[in-house]
């Protein structure tokens, strides 16, 4: 009876009862956001289609309409978040066949890529137009990730409590959801980013004295509702006077991983101090980084062959 009743329903519906019964409560609230905007979409693109009409052409018809204002990556984001319901329905028994299967993911022609992250002496060149102050500010945030390679959320999430100085050690276990007006506490992306970050003597040193006064489990950094734009803002002025390429925070992150790999870090190592749940992620994100190295490591391995007699 139920599943007669679904297959009359619109496909729209289903999935907003897939996601009320799968994803609420079981993923991160900034997941689930997503997940609200593919149901937006989706009421959007096709109101009146129903689960039972859904086939091959149907769905391949919605991921082409999707793909004519999306780019190609955004077009296979929706698409996952739509085939994972799906596929539960073929399983249910309330669609005889997959539709997904097969299927092609097009898309709008992407932006031209903002810079991804700055060289060393780029680097160099911007923590000389840093206005670190005797408190706490936005200059001091950037100095931050560029030495930890923080996300932006577990960046403003720190506490004093998060910060061992005698071990030069801070520990990463949650997140700031600044997407809400007051803030919250939340937990971390995923398990694997849970971790202790190193940082150098210098660091700690600066923000021993930082926030010996700040109250032990309240943000350092967040004051009143913080926006991505602020910080982004600010780094453009930097940037600016710095005569350097022009980037956002979470480049700052990039940078920090570029920076270590080129200075002979493991790919492993990288993985584990930036949270990515495997060194694919790392691997798959540096690429072109990993490569330019492996053309250098090519170079010093012939020059020591011609060496041997």
């Amino acid at each position: 009876m139920r599943t007669t009743r679904q297959k009359e329903q619109m496909f729209h519906e289903y999935f907003k009862d897939w996601v009320n019964l799968y994803k609420v409560g079981a993923i991160r609230s900034i997941t689930l956001q997503k997940y609200y905007v593919t149901e937006q979409k989706l009421q959007e693109l096709v109101p009146n289609l129903k689960l039972k009409e859904l086939d091959r052409f149907s769905y391949q018809q919605l991921l082409n309409d999707y793909a004519l204002t999306h780019e190609k990556q955004t077009t296979m984001d929706f698409h996952h978040h739509l085939k994972g319901a799906i596929l539960d329905a073929v399983d249910e028994g309330i669609i005889t066949q997959n539709p997904t299967r097969k299927i092609v993911i097009k898309g709008k022609t992407p932006r031209p890529k903002k810079n991804k992250f700055l060289n060393q002496f780029e680097v160099q060149a911007l923590l000389k137009e840093l206005n670190l102050t005797e408190d706490i500010n936005w200059d001091w945030f950037i100095l931050l990730v560029i030495k930890t390679g923080l996300r932006f959320s577990e960046a403003l999430a720190l506490t004093p409590l998060d910060f061992d100085f005698s071990k030069q050690k801070i520990t990463i276990n949650k997140t700031w959801n600044y997407k809400k007006a007051n803030g919250s506490f939340q937990p971390t992306k995923n398990e694997s980013s849970n971790r202790k970050v190193q940082i150098d003597w210098q660091l700690a040193m600066q923000f021993s004295q930082l926030i010996k006064a700040k109250k032990q489990d309240e943000p350092i950094f967040v004051k009143n509702r913080v926006f991505n734009s602020t910080i982004n803002s600010r780094l453009k002025v930097l940037c600016s006077s710095a005569n350097i390429p022009i980037i956002t925070v979470h480049s700052l992150r990039h940078t920090h991983a570029s920076l270590l790999l080129f200075a002979g870090v493991s790919i492993a190592s990288v993985a584990n101090r930036l949270g990515h749940s495997s060194m694919t992620t790392t691997q798959e994100t540096y690429l072109h980084i990993i490569q330019e190295l492996e053309n250098q490591d090519n170079d010093k391995i012939i020059r020591h062959l011609s060496m041997l007699m």
